[in-house]
């Protein structure tokens, strides 16, 4: 029986653990990223560690969420990142440079390498042949350490493309497609890995928007082979001896397999507020729009704004819709100039905005009250816009384009033929807003600055033997780290002053959540199922720290954030019969007896409502070094100890 693409790279990275799905493994990482918005927390938690230089092949800090400066903080945090890359040995990607995953597929992906990220959206590299993971800061500022990063097993899903994608039908149509059959949580523990004919027939940005856009299945990763197409766009960006042919063994054995027909695919768009709630644009037929955003991680290639500024041209801009552009890097933006498709958007009315994040994160743009927003983007959660009330969808761009020209959502098959997009043979490659790091003789002079926004790193202590707590929250199925811990224009410059922070925790379901905590002490939250989907941001974990929340108790987690509530010292339990979810009631006091025997050496653990005089099982499923870090307090006193 031979290995999948995906089990390849894990075998040749593996340090313990067996491949078995399920088990927990660890894995040698080659390089990192962060970014700014989850970054300074990272590397705080690094400097707790006291070690000198990072160990990794390559670390690169990304400065692209938090680059709107309407106060000292934005600023300071970005100082602070800086200060600390060129002391740690990291690279230090400037703001203007651009979005990381974009970034680092174009100058730093290598086909075979592992790539852990503080950001969700990481498996993007999974376009060019790497596996790519997002994390919480803390297990990446581990990896930069040279630790080991710990994963349970995941099962592999192969997604075989036969055909070829139509006029009009783009990248993002696949990725819709998939979450159409999968859900946003049906990729929980699962590994996507693309195959079959069609493969041959995507480039490297356009596997890279479906390897992107899969972090909404819940899954582990994403990964496309590598072969004379990867070959093609790494020697078109100067370096093609990055280049590493990979791909599955043929006799290769998966654990599911779904197949998806390219030629039958036809325009898609996922409508409020979820990824996977998926219509064709003929389907939702010719509504009204109030605004089209076009960029993000997910589609702001140099192929996609060349789409975009092809539909575009000669053309203007319906009066009601506001459209938004924001080329992924600066190596697209400087090629759009020099070409003229700059000058294309600019005379259609689109608003060209910085190579960063923006919108897609709540960074500016959000739309009118009540309004339709169309965006080329990876997450449409409520509220997640700017604006709570808000419709957004999510398009490929050739939708969103067409889209704007008619001022209402357009099948772009109605434009006629598609326009042709010549890809240029080389990229432009000017690297002088990446600053290389001091060397270790260099940076024994320098300080790192910390700016008065910046805030120590919370930390939990070890476990006492019983938690009597009450629920301070019960929420309902598939809560994002949206709801737990927002994004947006006010809240992101708190991310490195989590007292401050705390003050917007689960506002978004609860706007009396946090003094509640605050006033009361401990507390428990009781979710539903695929608590925690969405971002890897592990403040989703650390505020709930702060303001007392010892367990999490729910139908199901995702798998990012159970693994940054274990890095918190925060109980992620489960229950055992989902019916018990609903005898539980806010407000009533709950008791989690022997809880530090049950995290020692148990499966399960008993949990007693005070309040009602009930008694409920719950699962525990914990690896050995899990139970350790709980009983510990957390990843950082743990470390400590160890």
């Amino acid at each position: 029986m031979g290995y999948s693409l995906a089990q390849k790279i894990i075998r040749d990275h593996l340090v313990c653990g067996d491949m078995i799905p399920g088990q927990e493994i660890g894995l040698k990482i080659d390089q990192t990223l962060t970014q700014d918005a989850t970054g300074t927390m990272a590397y705080l938690q690094f400097e707790a560690m006291g070690i000198e230089r990072v160990k990794t092949e390559l670390s690169v800090a990304y400065i692209d969420h938090n680059t709107l400066q309407n106060g000292f903080e934005n600023a300071d945090d970005h100082q602070f990142i800086q200060s600390v890359a060129q002391k740690r040995g990291i690279r230090f990607s400037r703001p203007g440079n651009g979005i990381c995953h974009q970034v680092h597929l174009e100058r730093f992906g290598k086909p075979g390498k592992t790539l852990l990220g503080s950001d969700s959206h990481t498996p993007t590299g999974g376009g060019i042949g790497m596996l790519a993971m997002g994390a919480g800061g803390l297990d990446v500022a581990v990896a930069m350490g040279g630790g080991t990063y710990y994963i349970p097993m995941p099962y592999i899903v192969n997604v075989k493309l036969l055909g070829k994608l139509r006029p009009w039908v783009a990248a993002k149509d696949i990725i819709l497609e998939v979450l159409r059959i999968m859900s946003v949580k049906g990729g929980v523990g699962k590994i996507i890995e693309y195959s079959g004919e069609g493969v041959s027939s995507l480039s490297v940005p356009e596997r890279a928007t479906i390897t992107n856009m899969g972090a909404e299945l819940g899954a582990t990763t994403s990964i496309f082979p590598s072969d004379d197409i990867t070959y093609k766009f790494l020697e078109a960006q100067g370096r093609p001896q990055d280049f590493t042919e990979l791909s599955a063994d043929h006799d290769a054995v998966y654990d599911e397999t779904i197949v998806i027909d390219l030629d039958k695919l036809v325009p898609l768009a996922a409508m409020p507020h979820m990824p996977d709630n998926v219509k064709t644009v003929e389907e939702i037929g010719k509504i009204s729009i109030d605004q089209v955003c076009i960029g993000s991680c997910t589609n702001s290639s140099l192929f996609d704004m060349l789409k975009v500024a092809a539909i575009l041209k000669g053309k203007t801009v319906a009066p009601n819709v506001s459209l938004s552009i924001a080329p992924g890097s600066k190596q697209v933006l400087t090629m759009l100039a020099e070409n003229g498709a700059l000058a294309d958007m600019i005379a259609a009315g689109a608003r060209i905005l910085e190579s960063a994040c923006g919108p897609c994160i709540g960074m500016g743009q959000s739309p009118n009250s009540k309004g339709v927003s169309l965006r080329t983007f990876n997450r449409n959660f409520e509220g997640r816009s700017g604006t709570k009330d808000a419709g957004v969808y999510l398009v490929s761009p050739e939708v969103a384009a067409a889209s704007a020209i008619n001022g209402y959502l357009t099948d772009p098959r109605e434009l006629g033929d598609m326009p042709e997009i010549i890809m240029p043979e080389r990229f432009l490659i000017n690297d002088n807003m990446i600053l290389m790091p001091d060397s270790a003789e260099e940076a024994c002079e320098r300080a790192v600055k910390y700016g008065p926004n910046i805030k120590s790193v919370p930390t939990g202590h070890e476990l006492e033997k019983m938690i009597t707590a009450p629920v301070m929250l019960k929420v309902g199925d598939n809560i994002t780290t949206d709801h737990i811990m927002p994004a947006g224009a006010k809240i992101l410059p708190y991310r490195s002053n989590v007292p401050y922070l705390s003050k917007f925790c689960f506002a978004v379901c609860d706007e009396t959540f946090a003094q509640r905590c605050i006033d009361g002490g401990e507390g428990i939250i009781i979710g539903g199922a695929n608590y925690g989907q969405g971002s890897s941001r592990e403040h989703a974990a650390l505020v709930p720290l702060y303001l007392g929340i010892r367990a999490v108790i729910a139908k199901s987690f995702a798998r990012m954030h159970k693994a940054n509530l274990i890095n918190s010292g925060i109980i992620p339990l489960t229950f055992k019969n989902e019916d018990d979810y609903d005898k539980i009631s806010q407000g009533d006091m709950l008791r989690l007896e022997n809880i530090s025997d049950s995290v020692t050496s148990l499966t399960s653990a008993m949990l007693y409502n005070v309040t009602k005089d009930e008694t409920y099982e719950l699962d525990l499923e914990l690896s050995e070094r899990a139970r350790s870090i709980l009983l510990a307090g957390g990843m950082l006193n743990y470390t400590a100890n160890n």
